[in-house]
């Protein structure tokens, strides 16, 4: 497998790990929006968080927790904005499930979840409900 990120998690490749459990790694993103921007990864290649097997997840977001503990006590951020970019479409550039943990300051330009996407939709949320939902 050629995956960038099983590399880092094999130690073929260095970066800058924050934090590794036996199912997990967090490094520090090399492109970062804000200091101490981190990639929390699941140790398993996974490409997306649909591909990710049920067991594991929990596990994943136990790390992306103790990642955001460990970066709010070292550099003492007012919050985060921690999200998943999933398929090219949202800015996936690596095909390994990653979970950023962004560290947000006050003044430093950035804005909430909702200003990444404007898109709104044209049918009813209860159209969209009713193609979403499980049909028995």
């Amino acid at each position: 497998m050629d995956c960038l990120f099983c590399k880092i998690i094999k130690k073929e490749i260095p970066a800058e790990i924050i934090y590794e459990d036996d199912r997990s790694l967090a490094i520090l993103d090399i492109n970062p929006r804000a200091p101490g921007h981190a990639m929390v990864m699941p140790k398993i290649h996974s490409q997306t968080i649909l591909d990710l097997p049920e067991n594991k997840l929990g596990l994943l977001f136990e790390a992306v927790k103790k990642v955001a503990g460990l970066i709010q006590k070292g550099l003492k951020p007012e919050g985060f904005t921690i999200g998943i970019n999933q398929g090219r479409i949202s800015g996936q550039v690596i095909d390994h499930l990653h979970v950023h943990v962004i560290p947000r300051f006050e003044g430093d330009g950035g804005a909430s979840v909702h200003s990444v996407v404007n898109n709104p939709p044209k049918e009813s949320l209860k159209d969209i409900a009713d193609k979403i939902k499980v049909k028995s």
